[in-house]
């Protein structure tokens, strides 16, 4: 199959998608099928990749606040593309202009709106939780889930990266035909690679002995990702254990958080580490992945983390609960830093041995890319011989 994914949130000097969309190509290409990526970029190119697919960019509009993304604005020029291009599947997961760009396409592949976020929990629910709950924050913009009820009915298929995302999504009413959960790359993780000597000396740099509990924040610097509960519930905690809390990350709130830790003893900010090996070695070397959003999807980092054999101790709810194994992870209310607190206290007094079995057990039995992959080319296929059948 040739499957064209319109995707307005790639960029060659993105992060997570960059990462997914890339490695899906070779994935793909070694099952025998074609991914094409169509993204926005500052000139129409063409980009072959060496282990299968290509990346072809239009030229398209930069994002106002942030310079390395783009926005779709030429409906001619993108409808002219997917002719050319005939694919037996078009994805896209942009809810604007894109979404109906695709959607009132009339080509002959089977059309598949792709959720990979939810901007009400990302950004309205975020915005006004201090003036609102969340039941009356989705009520006052359920104009938006209206809007994506319309496009939404252009497309044959409506697919989530998870159950997280689709039981957010039912629950306002929008039809979602299926799940997919993603995987990560599993052969860059595993509990084999901690190294007792490099958690001794990140411990020191927390300014803790051996007996301290080293945790884990990774992630962009965003208000999304919800760093000050995390920070709020280690130095609660930290007032009676020794725990300390390496983070390595960066972002808009990097200043903030550095103003925000200054006094703390045992908390540290690094600078993110993009050689993979060396950041599986310290994965798997801390005690515990911390994590503090509530609204992630699909918990990417926790899986990484879960494969490195650590422990979570994750909000209970999104992405990051769904994936968390119930023997080794301790959850807490969301956006409350002392029921943080309490959890990393209940993770501290647990027996060390009996967590680390159940972390390395839990290791064994995260999901792969190359699973999610396979499982999401037969849904395709499922769907392109239905259409095929219809046709005929």
């Amino acid at each position: 199959m040739r499957i064209v994914d319109v995707n307005e949130f790639y960029s060659p000097t993105g992060g997570g998608v960059r990462t997914y969309l890339e490695r899906k190509m070779g994935l793909l290409a070694e099952m025998g099928h074609e991914l094409i990526v169509v993204a926005p970029g500052r000139e129409t190119q063409v980009e072959e990749r060496p282990g299968g697919g290509r990346i072809h960019y239009l030229k398209s509009p930069r994002l106002p606040f942030d310079d390395n993304y783009g926005l779709f604005w030429d409906e001619e020029a993108m409808t002219a593309l997917l002719d050319e291009l005939d694919p037996d599947v078009v994805e896209c997961s942009s809810p604007w202009r894109p979404a109906w760009f695709v959607g009132k396409w009339e080509g002959r592949a089977v059309k598949v709106f792709f959720m990979h976020n939810d901007n009400m929990a990302a950004y309205a629910q975020r915005w006004f939780e201090d003036v609102a709950s969340h039941e009356r924050i989705e009520r006052a913009f359920g104009w938006y889930t209206r809007y994506m009820g319309r496009f939404l009915e252009l497309y044959d298929a409506v697919v989530t990266n998870g159950p997280a995302l689709e039981k957010r999504l039912r629950a306002r009413g929008l039809r979602i035909d299926a799940a997919m959960p993603l995987g990560i790359e599993r052969g860059h993780f595993s509990p084999r690679l901690r190294d007792e000597g490099l958690r001794r000396a990140m411990l020191g740099q927390l300014g803790l002995g051996e007996d301290g509990l080293l945790l884990l924040g990774l992630g962009r610097h965003h208000a999304e990702k919800r760093w000050p509960v995390v920070i709020d519930a280690v130095e609660r905690a930290g007032a009676r254990l020794p725990v300390g809390l390496m983070m390595l990350g960066h972002g808009k709130l990097t200043p903030k958080l550095e103003k925000r830790i200054a006094g703390s003893p045992h908390i540290r900010l690094f600078r993110p580490v993009y050689d993979r090996e060396r950041l599986a070695r310290i994965m798997a070397s801390c005690d515990a992945l911390i994590h503090g959003s509530e609204g992630e999807p699909f918990g990417l980092v926790a899986s990484e983390a879960i494969a490195s054999g650590l422990p979570l101790i994750v909000p209970a709810s999104g992405g990051c609960a769904e994936v968390a194994d119930p023997h080794s992870s301790e959850m807490y209310e969301p956006r409350n830093a002392a029921s943080g607190a309490k959890a990393i206290a209940r993770l501290y007094a647990r027996d060390r041995q009996m967590l680390r079995r159940a972390a390395v057990a839990a290791a064994a039995r995260v999901r792969s890319d190359r699973e999610h992959a396979a499982d999401l080319m037969d849904y395709y296929a499922e769907l392109v011989a239905a259409r095929r059948k219809l046709a005929a």
